[in-house]
């Protein structure tokens, strides 16, 4: 994989309801690890608003416990079909999405700029960095911010989510899903198939 541009949508972990899109643009490292540099639009006076380092399930196994609170799930944004990378054909972005299927990310923002839908923002990266998260049930993300995305870059989520469906007997419980459940009051109550806890999975094979 070479460089690739790819567009989310973060929240902060401490402060769900400020949300962000999120352009990436990676790099990868190796066949665990990508490195992305994060700004808050693409165009040329877009501005470097934080990082975000991507790694493989197994990475993420291997961290020390105490580590793991820092990384969030993939799965929901890659199924859901909120993830999208501008610019490749159908075929090559599924296939980018099947590599980052059960994949984590550490994010850091350093900068609210307030330049989407002119929510207030700072003129300057003042202050500590953010730990970002990810969304995990539908319904979490601001729906204007997600609708004016999708009609801006001409996204059509719910294709995508069709056509990423075939990726979720890949899927596996993924820690993190569960952080944020009950912070949004008009998300739905469960997240979709092929997105799961891993602490939940866990306890209802105890149950079973």
């Amino acid at each position: 994989m070479g460089r690739i541009h790819v567009v989310g949508l973060h929240c902060a972990k401490d402060e769900p309801q400020f949300q962000t899109e999120a352009h990436h643009y990676c790099a990868q490292v190796n066949g665990d690890l990508l490195q992305c540099v994060i700004f808050d639009g693409n165009t040329a006076d877009a501005n470097l608003i934080g990082v975000e380092y991507i790694i493989s399930e197994r990475l993420f196994n291997e961290l020390p416990e105490e580590e793991k609170p820092f990384w969030h799930p993939h799965n929901y944004e890659i199924l859901s079909g909120e993830l999208v990378a501008p610019g490749l054909p159908d075929i090559a972005e599924k296939a980018l999405m099947s590599t980052l299927i059960n994949s984590y990310g550490k994010t850091w923002h350093f900068w609210n700029t307030g330049r989407q839908f002119n929510r207030m923002g700072q003129q300057l990266p003042f202050g500590a960095p953010r730990l970002m998260w990810s969304f995990a049930r539908d319904g979490e993300a601001d729906k204007v911010m997600l609708t004016e995305r999708n009609m801006r870059m001409q996204i059509d989520q719910e294709q995508k989510r069709r056509d990423r469906q075939s990726l979720v007997k890949d899927a596996h419980p993924q820690h993190g899903v569960d952080t944020l459940k009950g912070q949004f009051p008009n998300a739905a109550a469960d997240p979709p198939p092929g997105v799961h806890d891993s602490h939940a999975a866990d306890h209802e094979q105890q149950r079973g």
